[in-house]
């Protein structure tokens, strides 16, 4: 499969960008954006009111379009500023567009769901072996979402176009597992006493799957599982690798990341209700690993009581999502 070295899920988004500069502002062109609505005039306005350093707008080297940073360029206007400090990206159309998502779902005025939909179907469009958790994370839904979109997709399309896939940790990895399965067993009854790692090499598939195979074919088992011989449709591999598995991985990101975006948003951060909001969020939040401390200080009289409680602020935080995401309209919630 073709591989670029732009990454789904690379540690900073903005590592293919050039240092910050300064441009006039009618060099720069409308972006392709991922808002079906366009920009909103009320949030443009309230960055061009506030006394701070905005970052840097990104834009596409060459077309000098703008990838991320509209309402900051609209704000820079409405102050009637001449010049904007730039960072430029190289890389092709489609891999800008993935950028805009990706730093638009990160920060700032929030993409609705719609919004986020109709990215993902341009993504899975564009960058077809990316897998479904890889897609997920740049486009903030959660992966059987996209695995849903995909599928929707595919339906007008003549079978899936990619044999494989690019999972969250960068590998590639065969999209039906049944074939790499049955390489390696051939492999191993041709020559049983090579490693696992040559084999899995030569398959395409992980040692752990050539060890898992071996040890089948050792009690003259089929090497495929049961679920795998009665799969018409393969799931994702590239979605069950270890390294990918998580807790958060059908929400848009890990929680230490949906704080910092909240932290970075500048319509919290200059603004006194804001910065009361995220205190009060902040004193409420649990970080991944904190409650297992947490756990072993309960007293063994005392469990049911702070496990109905930890079930009650649950059941709280809940009906406030559902409450915030029935003010965004049906299509907001994900």
């Amino acid at each position: 499969m073709n591989r670029t070295g732009f990454e789904p899920t690379a540690d900073d988004p903005l590592s293919n960008c050039s240092e910050p500069r300064w441009l006039p502002i009618e060099s720069l062109l409308p972006a392709d954006s991922p808002r079906q609505a366009g920009e909103d005039l009320d949030h443009a306005r309230m960055l061009a009111g506030l006394d701070a350093h905005l970052p840097a707008i990104v834009v596409h080297r060459s077309s000098m379009r703008v990838i991320d940073g509209m309402h900051r360029l609209h704000a820079a206007r409405l102050r009637g500023d001449e010049k904007v400090e730039v960072r430029f990206f190289t890389g092709t159309e489609q891999e800008a567009f993935v950028l805009a998502v990706r730093l638009n779902v990160a920060h700032g005025l929030p993409l609705s769901y719609d919004d986020r939909t109709r990215a993902a179907e341009r993504v899975i469009g564009s960058h077809p072996g990316w897998s479904n958790r890889a897609i997920a994370a740049v486009v903030g839904l959660g992966a059987q979402t996209v695995g849903n979109i995909r599928r929707r997709v595919l339906r007008h399309l003549d079978g899936d176009p990619c044999p494989a896939r690019v999972g969250r940790d960068g590998r590639v990895r065969p999209l039906n597992g049944a074939d790499g399965r049955l390489r390696a067993a051939d492999l191993i009854r041709e020559r049983p006493d090579a490693s696992l790692r040559e084999i899995a090499r030569e398959a395409g598939v992980s040692p752990s799957t050539v060890s898992n195979v071996r040890l089948r074919l050792e009690r003259s088992d089929d090497p495929l599982p049961e679920a795998q011989r009665r799969e018409e449709t393969p799931a994702d591999p590239a979605d069950n690798h270890p390294a990918d598995n998580h807790p958060a991985d059908n929400h848009p990101a890990d929680l230490v990341t949906l704080l910092h975006r909240l932290q970075n948003d500048p319509a919290l951060r200059f603004s006194e209700s804001g910065r009361s909001l995220l205190r009060w969020i902040l004193s409420r939040s649990v970080r991944p690993g904190d409650w297992t401390e947490l756990a072993d200080k309960v007293p063994p009289h005392s469990t049911y009581l702070i496990a109905n409680l930890a079930r009650a602020c649950a059941a709280e935080w809940r009906q406030l999502a559902e409450e915030l995401e029935a003010r965004g309209g049906p299509d907001q919630a994900s």
